[in-house]
Formats: structure tokens, C-alpha cells, sequence
């Protein structure tokens, strides 16, 4: 039996109003051909059935877990997501994993997906953070969600142990699925999607609030990560020609300054942002960076 297929690791996927989704999720996980050994499913205060699902699955199977909070009355973008994936983690009831995953329950996925992952992580001790691509159907084709490599989208993250603890786990603001990468390869670890994994992503990005919200609230995580201020200029620009025209890039620019205007506070770590800002700055100037 190849190595990978005896892998233990744990996931945790914080959720809210999933309903129409989360079966998507759950079907996927089941049929993996290596399953978790953990599976713990944190029902953020949803107002929908979420809840009664994934406890009829928990039921059947053991290694699913269902963790209930109660509705705070509204999403709370990045922090929210973090302080509920930080209940199931904290809820676990073994801690002898090797790989701890972050997982959305919007999403699908081929059988075969986390043993492919885990193989990747074999190829390259190296390998930190990874993930797949994330797919949007668009009529009768699946489109992918256009990345840096270095990037795994925060819908789907799988961290080898050893870097988790390394980067002290998940910053519980906006902006941790950027700045759990930037630390990692700061300290010499390597981070990487890889787009032939493929993950069917049922809600589009920004879907729950609308692109103009969507923009601003990215805008403003921007700022709280500490991104040089020629890099967001220049990312407002690229955004101009998105549909709708100009709403992604006045958007991001928006929130962006208002973090500045309000006196938002940044990330408490001058070290990353430095390193985040010099990443930045050599993609500009087109020399070596891990921004590709």
C-alpha cells in the first residue's frame, strides 16, 4: 500500500447557510480513498439547515463531528471563519494528525483528491501549504479561478504539520489565506496550488456579498496584511477591466485607503510585512519573487 494511503490527518470546515451545498461536500469526503481519521464540521450559527444536515451524516458515521454556535446575526468576514475553525479545532479528539485541512463546504471534489495531495507533499519535503485549483462552472465547461501559484485559495488548504506549527497556525483577521503563505515562505517553506487537482466551487467568490462589498472587504484586507501601497495601486488598475467595469478596481481601492483614513490596524508582525512588501516590490521591478 503506497505510504500516503495510511496518512492521518484531520479537517475542519467551518460553515454557515450551506444548505444547498454542504451534501456536495460531504458525498466527497466520504468517498475519498484516504479519509481523514477526523472530520469536524463547525455549524456557525446558521439560519438555514445546515445544521440538521451534517448531524444526520454525523450519525452514520463516526469520524464526522458537528460542532453548534450560535448566530451572531451576520457574517464576519475572515475573522468569523477563523474564530469558528478554531472551536473545531480546539474540539478535536486526537492531536497525533500529520495534516490538518481547512475546508469550505461549498466545494467538490474527484475520490482521488487528498491522496494526490499528499502525494505532492512526498514529492517535496519542502511543501508546506497545498491545495487545488478552484473550478466555476460556466455553461457546460469548468473555469479556474486564476491564482499565483504560491496561493492556495482559503477554501481549501491542507498544512503539513511541521509548517503549521512553525507559523504559530492562523492569524484570526482578514487576510490570514494570504499571510499563513507569506510567513511560510518567509521561514523557507514552500507553498503551491496545483490546478489539474480540481475542486467545484458551487458559490462563486464574494457570492454571498456582492462583487462591490466583495471588492471593498478585499480592498480593506489588503491594507490590514500590509501590502505596499505601489503594489495595490497597480492591482486596482489590472482590475479595471473585470466585469462590471471599474466596481472591482474603485472597490478595492476604496477599502484600501479607508484602512489608512480609519486608522485600522495592521497585522502585528513588522517582519512579515517587510517580507510581504520586498516580495512585492521585486515583482514590480520584475525580478525574482514568490508572488508568480
Amino acid at each position: 500500500m503506497h505510504i500516503c494511503m495510511n496518512t492521518n490527518y484531520i479537517i475542519i470546515s467551518p460553515v454557515r447557510d450551506e444548505a444547498k451545498y454542504i451534501r456536495y461536500t460531504i458525498e466527497s469526503v466520504i468517498s475519498q480513498t484516504v479519509r481523514p481519521f477526523e472530520w469536524i464540521i463547525v455549524n456557525d450559527g446558521s439560519t438555514d439547515s445546515t445544521g440538521d444536515i451534517i448531524d444526520k451524516y454525523a450519525k452514520v458515521y463516526s469520524w464526522i463531528r458537528c460542532v453548534h454556535r450560535s448566530n451572531r446575526g451576520f457574517r464576519k468576514a475572515g475573522g468569523g471563519v477563523i474564530e469558528a475553525f478554531y472551536d473545531g479545532y480546539e474540539a478535536q479528539s486526537k492531536n497525533n494528525w500529520e495534516y490538518i485541512v481547512k475546508l469550505d463546504g461549498d466545494l467538490s471534489f474527484e475520490k482521488n483528491y487528498f491522496e494526490q495531495c499528499f502525494i505532492k507533499f512526498e514529492e517535496n519535503h519542502r511543501l508546506g501549504i497545498t491545495g487545488g485549483g478552484i473550478y466555476h462552472k460556466r455553461g457546460v465547461y469548468l473555469e479556474l479561478e486564476k491564482q499565483p501559484l504560491y496561493h492556495v485559495r482559503g477554501a481549501t488548504k491542507i498544512y503539513k504539520r511541521a509548517c503549521w506549527e512553525a507559523i504559530g497556525g492562523l492569524l484570526k483577521a482578514p487576510g490570514w489565506d494570504v499571510l499563513d503563505e507569506i510567513k511560510a515562505n518567509m521561514l523557507g517553506w514552500e507553498t503551491r496550488s496545483f490546478p489539474e487537482l480540481q475542486l467545484r466551487h458551487h458559490r462563486y467568490t464574494g457570492g454571498a456579498e456582492g462583487r462591490w462589498r466583495d471588492a471593498i472587504k478585499n480592498g480593506l484586507c489588503d491594507y490590514i496584511c500590509g501590502y505596499h501601497p505601489a503594489y495595490q495601486f497597480i492591482k486596482c488598475i489590472k482590475n479595471i477591466s473585470r466585469k462590471p467595469y471599474f466596481v472591482c478596481s474603485i472597490g478595492l481601492f476604496y477599502g484600501f485607503l479607508s484602512g489608512y483614513l480609519k486608522g485600522v490596524s495592521q497585522v502585528d508582525d513588522k517582519a512579515l510585512i517587510a517580507y510581504l512588501r520586498r516580495q512585492q516590490l521585486r515583482k514590480l521591478t520584475f525580478r525574482s519573487s514568490i508572488l508568480k
